[in-house]
């Protein structure tokens, strides 16, 4: 179960969060978690990695990498392990799957705090309800070949083992059109239909809006 916490101004409680972390953190893309980026000076002892990539170069307008970018890694110099989508979903998947095995060594890896997003499908990292990435538990990191939202390209994710096995997840959602999906995954049962509701790390927050939050 998540602890929910509803604020008017989401992204500030996740700088928070990111300030406070040490350690290997998760990142991922989106417009409000970049405002977030935007007002975060990290302290020097973390290690960014990303929940999922476009499988386009980095400086593509849809890569979640040249967006962090410009954010946070050209204005702090934080330490960050990119995930090489213009190597598509195969053999950039195989690639980050070995950076991972070399920095925190085999099996699945323990990451210090995870941010993750959530789709108006309820969809987590690039892990689409009932795509068959979801259901990985053997490999860290896998391909995505069609994704079930736009943009329609390819994508490489963590698998689900990888986001339940981080000693933190913290959810970032905002708005009205993602008050349905919210009530889904953290008022509802674990269901294959909702990758949300199957987030089951050992310490899980949602930090929501008001308009997220609107169902719950």
């Amino acid at each position: 179960m998540a602890e929910t916490l509803v604020t008017e101004d989401p992204s500030g409680a996740v700088v928070e969060r990111l300030v406070a972390a040490t350690g290997h953190v998760v990142i991922t893309g989106g417009s409000t978690p970049r405002s977030a980026y935007e007002r975060l000076e990290p302290r020097g002892d973390v290690s960014f990695w990303f929940t999922d990539e476009r499988c386009v170069p980095p400086d593509h307008e849809h890569s979640n990498y040249g967006m962090v970018k410009g954010a946070l890694l050209d204005r702090v110099g934080a330490n960050a392990h990119r995930m090489r989508g213009e190597l598509g979903p195969d053999e950039g998947s195989e690639e980050y799957a070995e950076e991972i095995r070399g920095e925190l060594g085999d099996g699945i890896p323990e990451f210090d705090l995870m941010l993750v997003g959530l789709g108006p499908d309820a969809h987590i990292c690039s892990l689409f309800p009932r795509d068959a990435a979801l259901g990985v538990r053997d490999r860290t990191v896998v391909g995505v070949d069609t994704p079930g939202m736009p943009p329609l390209v390819p994508r490489i994710t963590l698998t689900l083992p990888v986001v339940n096995a981080a000693r933190e997840v913290v959810f970032l959602v905002t708005g009205e059109d993602k008050a349905d999906a919210v009530h889904r995954a953290f008022a509802g049962p674990p269901d294959p239909d909702v990758p949300g509701s199957l987030v089951e790390a050992a310490s899980v927050t949602a930090i929501l809006d008001p308009p997220a939050a609107a169902r719950l």
